[in-house]
């Protein structure tokens, strides 16, 4: 047995220095490599975990709750109207459990009207295709095949002969069945007037947050366009369900709840179709041997054209001693009457009023053209009254502009609103267009969602 020196001090020779600093040195750089290969490893599977969840977030599913904490998803909606088509692109997203909320609106249009194609529809397609193409551009591709794709029709088509309409609806069907996007059978039709005025009610609805949260009152809504005229609210008092007549009631479910509207579309008394009516002219038929159509609601010295529904008429003024607009409301009534019933809620009722209304009050300054406005109904016959007024001096810019604003100014008095009732004129809310087309995409989801989970 080897004795240790009884000095108690280990020698070491001097070779081992440097010898073990190396081995210290190996094993430090090993720990290093150990420890930054585990955490990128980490950093790598916290990365993926989080790509996965913002994944997850993308996912689409238009049907039924996701387990994701939002949901985006898409509806595309062509709004097929009498002068011209428009895209409207909706992204939505919905926390789970909670009802959706509109995130963003695409929009673009083209002219003329889909009905200018009824005698030759494969012209038609390409107009579809170029908006198409739009939604491709705006739509991640990821989600193409679970978005829903969907025509609707209005006034336009609804007035064309039953066979041409159909041949047009065909074509776009094909159109549609070519692209990428979810294609139901449903997923080219003509809306029903009725359809028209209660998809209009959820858009302004949805947006002023009278679905969201039940116990916010709801807002009623006039929409008048080329072909139709439409009056939507839901009736507080028992009386106007009692006396209203057949036809004038309609169902609606969205969110699970269900609401019982007063709605009604009056085909022919939108503006260019009451503006022939008011001339003398018959829809869809030109005037015998090419004759002129004289009216008392035009300057009495006009004379000139003009185009609706693809055929052009030759249009003068009427001759006659008077009021031009005493005379042009006389023969607007005659055009109106009968025709509207008068609900005596209407006027109790908070309304939002758009499209030609809009266009007309902006047109003579009783709104901001590009904000919109608030006005009494009363201020469209000041209007019409005054442009008429200086018409018979001078034809203004717009020689349809007496008839115009005469022919509003007493339908809204045929519906039952008093001269002091306000109504809310706008393009928009939150930046979102105050049309039916978003509410009828978002009941058209609502309705997938219903399909697939009719349990819940």
């Amino acid at each position: 047995m080897r004795k240790i020196p009884n000095n108690g001090n280990l020698r070491v020779p001097r070779v081992a220095y440097p010898l073990g600093l190396l081995a210290c040195l190996f094993i430090y750089i090993a720990y290093i490599k150990w420890h930054w290969a585990s955490a990128t490893q980490a950093f790598l599977s916290i990365t993926e975990a989080a790509a996965g969840a913002r994944r997850g977030q993308q996912a689409h599913s238009p049907s039924g709750a996701a387990a994701h904490a939002h949901e985006v998803f898409y509806g595309i909606m062509f709004d097929a109207g009498s002068t011209g088509t428009r895209v409207h692109i909706f992204q939505f997203t919905r926390p789970h459990g909670e009802t959706p909320t509109l995130t963003r609106e695409t929009f673009r249009a083209l002219t003329p009207g889909l009905s200018a194609y009824a005698d030759d529809v494969e012209k038609s397609a390409p107009g579809i295709q170029e908006l198409l193409g739009v939604a491709k551009q705006d739509i991640p591709s990821g989600l193409w095949q679970a978005t829903p794709l969907v025509l609707r029709a209005t006034a336009g088509l609804r007035l064309l002969p039953g066979e041409k309409a159909q041949k047009l609806l065909q074509k776009v069907k094909e159109v549609f069945e070519a692209s990428p996007f979810l294609v139901g059978t449903d997923c080219v039709s003509i809306m029903n007037g009725t359809d028209e005025g209660v998809s209009a009610w959820i858009t302004v609805n949805f947006l002023t947050g009278g679905l969201r949260a039940p116990g916010r009152g709801s807002v009623g809504t006039l929409d008048l366009g080329g072909g139709s005229t439409q009056i939507t609210f839901l009736p507080r008092v028992e009386g106007t369900l009692q006396t209203s007549p057949p036809g004038y009631l309609t169902s609606l479910q969205m969110f699970n709840r269900t609401y019982k509207l007063y709605s009604y579309s009056y085909l022919g008394l939108g503006l260019m179709s009451a503006r022939l009516a008011v001339l003398g002219g018959k829809e869809g038929k030109p005037a015998e041997d090419g004759e002129e159509l004289v009216s008392p609601c035009l300057s009495p010295g006009f004379r000139g054209e003009w185009a609706h529904a693809e055929i052009t008429y030759r249009v003068s003024g009427q001759k006659a001693a008077g009021n031009l607009y005493q005379l042009c409301a006389a023969r607007v009534s005659e055009i109106l009457r009968d025709k509207v019933h008068k609900t005596e809620e209407a006027k109790d009722v908070d309304f939002y009023a758009f499209s030609y209304y809009y266009d007309l009050a902006a047109n003579v300054g009783l709104i901001d053209a590009e904000k919109g406005g608030s006005l009494v109904v009363a201020d469209f016959e000041i209007a019409a009254k005054y442009v008429c007024r200086t018409a018979e001096a001078q034809p203004p810019h717009n020689p349809f502009l007496c008839l115009d604003l005469t022919y509003v100014s007493l339908l809204l008095r045929e519906f039952g609103f008093p001269g002091d009732k306000e109504l809310k004129l706008t393009q928009k809310i939150d930046n979102v267009e105050t049309s039916w087309a978003l509410g009828a995409t978002f009941h058209y989801i609502d309705s997938l969602s219903r399909r697939k989970s009719p349990t819940s």
